[in-house]
């Protein structure tokens, strides 16, 4: 695209691509300066991740799940899902907050993560496999229906599946959470995604590298912005990489003829009919009976989007927090912050 293309002119899309014009270096590569190596975290996350989840995988519709969990069975139930192209371990310093007073489960969707990969995926697919998740790791022992926590596009499976199936969780959380494009865009959607290098497509798979510092160094968020914490990038960097057979025979630096490549389907998206997900104009406002609330980032561009007058299926009145000094990826810019609001809001919430 020409460098005179402004983001804020772009529309929001959740998908692993964009069209951004030239990008800043902590926005491109924001790993590429540590070659490899771990940037240096704080204590709090330290201790976070030393609580080490369960990892277990969960069948559903066919296809075996990624599931983390922590904290006993028999109390209250909160499912976290994750936003598009990532995986469980989006949770994993996030998700130990809530252990001592919930059960908790973290999963990787279909095509993600460690999660099977599958011919096709739907929003009706996804919903079935949270419910197989929430009744196979006890969310609903502790005597009432789980609540569902989802950022990015999992929020907008949390979404429908509270649209869909109210009956089947307590209360919905969706965490700067934006819905995609009309369709008379998606011409022109494709038409750009063929002009970035990089970006798996239909026809263009993965790239396999042949170091894992080369891999990390090609991470970066999607939409675009800078990892405010490093240390939480890097972590959620290297378990989004699988090591896999280099091409034509090749040796990678190690000598080992294997290399790094990204976890998810690079074909999930055409996979995916993402526009009828609700059975009609997923922009528009439908009917919601499930306790619900957003949190969002000040800095994100879904808000820019929504603010821009672009529709959405949220209802009326929705009840919205927003979290100082982040961007889309509330997690990694302000993790802290995050946990302190959803703790706050799950004590008093919903009554």
């Amino acid at each position: 695209m020409a460098e005179d293309v402004k983001p804020a002119a772009q529309t929001y899309d959740d998908r692993p691509v964009h069209v951004e014009a030239t990008l800043p270096p902590e926005v491109q590569a924001p790993l590429a300066a540590y070659h490899g190596a771990e940037p240096p975290a704080p204590q709090w996350f330290k201790d976070a991740i030393a609580q080490a989840p369960e990892r277990v995988f969960v069948e559903s519709l066919g296809s075996k799940l990624e599931v983390l969990t922590w904290g006993e069975v028999g109390k209250p139930g909160l499912l976290f899902v994750h936003g598009n192209s990532a995986h469980a371990d989006w949770w994993s310093f996030i998700a130990p907050f809530f252990a001592e007073h919930y059960r908790v489960a973290s999963m990787s969707l279909a095509g993600m993560g460690a999660s099977d990969w599958r011919e096709t995926y739907s929003f009706t697919d996804f919903a079935e496999d949270a419910e197989a998740v929430s009744r196979a790791t006890g969310l609903y022992d502790g005597g009432r229906k789980p609540i569902y926590i989802g950022h990015s596009f999992g929020g907008g499976q949390v979404f429908f599946a509270a649209v869909r199936n109210p009956e089947r969780m307590h209360a919905a959380v969706m965490i700067d959470t934006g819905f995609g494009p009309p369709p008379e865009e998606l011409a022109k959607r494709h038409a750009q995604m063929e002009a970035i290098r990089n970006i798996p497509t239909v026809d263009r798979p993965s790239r396999v590298y042949d170091t894992l510092e080369s891999a990390l160094a090609r991470f970066r968020l999607m939409p675009p912005q800078p990892a405010g914490n490093p240390y939480i990038a890097d972590f959620i960097a290297r378990r989004s990489l699988k090591r896999v057979p280099l091409p034509s025979g090749e040796k990678g630096a190690d000598g080992e003829g294997e290399g790094w490549t990204w976890r998810f389907d690079p074909n999930m998206w055409a996979k995916l009919d993402r526009e009828r997900a609700m059975g009609g104009d997923p922009t528009q406002a439908v009917k919601v009976t499930t306790p619900m609330v957003h949190i969002y980032g000040a800095k994100s561009r879904i808000v820019e989007h929504r603010k821009s007058g672009a529709p959405s299926p949220f209802p009326p009145g929705l009840v919205e927090i927003e979290i100082p000094d982040a961007h889309h990826h509330i997690m990694i810019d302000q993790p802290l912050a995050l946990v302190a609001a959803l703790r706050t809001l799950l004590a008093a919430w919903p009554s």
